[in-house]
């Protein structure tokens, strides 16, 4: 079972026929003017549309990079450099992608400054700390959209108001949430790698805002609008476009659907393996990604059995085989970096896939710790779920709060039910209803917190 697509996702279908379709039609050089140029010019502007109608962003501010690392490269140092006049100060925070860390580093030697922004244990940025630590000198500040290695979504709308306030533009790096969720508005640039969303590897966006100065860190190329040099990869582009197509129109069905799966990992995983830790926020996080933390077990091994039992997942603990050194996510937050699971699943798993995965891993775990002789108290139960996501998108009230009264009892005293609804009476329902009921009313968030891709999500925290 492949549990891995935070990573890279396997070949969407749709990207397989669409690249064998573009290899035949699209393999001239697109800035000829003969026939097959002219062909080839017209699918790479087809792609670049979709690429930007799915982005939020106007066709001629997409470029095609050959990586997401390549887009998050060009745009900090692009970006540093075209704003050289405000200053050289880079503000991003503690948990970007090593891409950004390798920029910030370089950008530091060369007599830059760097501020990093830390986060809560969660991995979540303060967006009033955030803002507070931008200067008049603030050339760019960088934040993603959602975190590689332990689902949780960042506030970018809520950063990207406070760069704009301040005058410094912002790169939103969202190579996890492309595809799968809205993108945040008011991004000044923004990032994405193809093949998170199943499109070929070797394909990376990079959009830049019209009125952003920027300045290309590279000779002068007269492709791409001068920010990406060298001759573009069109059957690829195609391929990476009808893919990002197709996985935005699966996300309304499958993202509800993961979230639950995932919140049945996170909910058993301490229940099954003594000395857990799901690390993450529980709330705001990606629909498909939770990582936990086993005390007392090396990361790498349990990865290497949970492989020859047929899952492929992988890990954020302290030592990996290429870096030997600490996971700077897991270290930011202050949780255990020993010992880390990320299971990423892709569109399609089965709930048997999951449930299988949840046999297995206690037996694995223990196996691991068994030569160190400990005796370790047994989990404590608690109940199936902490967090419960009911959807009733496209279901008129008093349906929601039917749904909220019949399923409330599925979450412990304390848990949290998230009713997503776009029926605009659950505004007002669902706050009776508590009321009524004695719950707790919490609020109201976007549904794409949660997995919808329309409406709202209103939290009831259950108190009796």
């Amino acid at each position: 079972m492949y549990f891995d697509v935070a990573s890279t996702a396997p070949l969407h279908p749709v990207a397989r026929q669409a690249l064998t379709a573009a290899l035949d039609e699209g393999w001239a050089d697109p800035a000829r003017l003969y026939r097959s140029g002219r062909q080839a010019r017209m699918l790479l502007d087809a792609a670049r549309e979709t690429v930007a109608a799915v982005l939020g962003a106007r066709a001629d501010e997409v470029s095609f990079t050959a990586s997401g690392t390549q887009a998050v490269q060009l745009g900090l140092l692009g970006a540093l450099s075209g704003n050289r006049r405000r200053g050289g100060h880079l503000l991003h925070s503690a948990v970007e992608h090593s891409s950004v860390l390798h920029v910030a580093e370089r950008h530091a030697a060369a007599g830059g400054e760097v501020t990093v922004a830390p986060v809560d244990r969660a991995g979540r940025v303060d967006p009033a700390a955030f803002a507070a630590l931008l200067r008049p000198d603030t050339a760019l500040a960088a934040l993603q959209s959602a975190n590689h290695e332990v689902g949780t979504v960042q506030p970018v709308g809520e950063v990207a108001a406070r760069c704009a306030e301040a005058g410094v533009p912002l790169l939103v790096d969202a190579a996890q949430s492309a595809g799968r969720m809205d993108v945040p508005a008011r991004w000044s640039l923004l990032t994405a790698s193809a093949h998170k969303w199943g499109g070929p590897p070797g394909v990376g966006i990079l959009a830049v805002r019209k009125g952003v100065r920027y300045a290309s860190p590279l000779p002068a190329d007269e492709r791409e609008g001068g920010r990406v040099p060298g001759f573009v990869n069109v059957p690829a582009i195609v391929a990476a476009a009808a893919a990002l197509r197709a996985v935005r129109a699966e996300a309304e069905r499958e993202n509800a659907r993961l979230h639950e799966l995932v919140e049945r990992i996170r909910a058993r995983v301490p229940q099954l393996v003594p000395e857990v830790e799901v690390v993450g926020d529980p709330v705001r996080r990606l629909p498909h990604l939770v990582t936990f933390s086993c005390l007392y077990v090396d990361g790498e091994v349990l990865l290497t059995e949970l492989d020859r039992a047929g899952f492929a997942v992988s890990s954020g603990s302290s030592c990996t085989s290429s870096t030997l050194t600490p996971s700077h996510v897991l270290a930011a937050m202050g949780v255990l970096t020993e010992g880390n699971v990320r299971v990423s699943l892709p569109y399609g798993t089965a709930e048997a896939d999951v449930e299988r995965f949840l046999a297995v891993l206690p037996e694995l775990v223990a196996g691991v710790r068994a030569p160190l002789g400990l005796d370790l108290p047994a989990p404590k139960a608690e109940p199936a779920v902490r967090t419960l996501v009911i959807d009733a998108l496209g279901k008129r009230c008093p349906l929601p709060v039917i749904e909220l009264a019949k399923r409330i009892g599925e979450v412990p005293v304390g848990g949290t039910v998230a009713v997503l609804a776009d029926d605009e009476a659950a505004r007002l329902d669902v706050p009776a209803w508590c009321e009524m009921r004695e719950q707790e009313y919490a609020g109201e968030a976007p549904a794409a917190d949660y997995g919808g891709d329309r409406g709202s999500a209103y939290l009831v925290v259950r108190r009796s």
